[in-house]
């Protein structure tokens, strides 16, 4: 997650290896899902997927909303982009990065924040989905 002053917004870009991500949103869909195809058919369900296990809730406790702006394929790694606008100052908040934690007990998922001059990475595990991220 960056952000982007100008645009007054946060852009988030989620790393997820393909193999996963395809079994994830097979199972999710019920249907066998191929992730190196013709890019836009899978769009609506990777947004779908990514909107039940990312979300960011402010800490006037409002969940903030986020676009979709596409995914790539990178060797054997998904991309996913996202853009959240955040136009007041970012104080932190509650954070949920749950992705292929459904999947994997064992997953682990990082979240690096960049914000004005402060870079803090917090790490997410099954048993921790959610956490109070701050900047002091």
């Amino acid at each position: 997650m960056e952000y982007n002053a100008k645009e007054r917004a946060f852009e988030i870009s989620i790393r997820i290896f393909t193999d996963d991500f395809e079994k994830a949103l097979s199972a999710a869909s019920s249907s066998k899902i191929n992730l190196s195809g013709p890019g836009e058919k899978n769009d609506p369900l990777i947004e779908k997927y990514i909107q039940a296990h990312f979300s960011y809730v402010n800490p006037q406790k409002q969940t903030k909303s986020f676009k979709y702006v596409g995914h790539e394929v990178e060797a054997e790694a998904n991309w996913i982009y996202l853009e959240m606008p955040y136009s007041e100052p970012f104080r932190g908040g509650l954070l949920k990065q749950n992705v292929l934690m459904e999947l994997f007990d064992d997953q682990v998922n990082m979240v690096n924040i960049r914000y004005q001059n402060q870079k803090k990475t917090f790490v997410f595990r099954k048993n921790q989905p959610v956490q109070d991220i701050s900047f002091d």
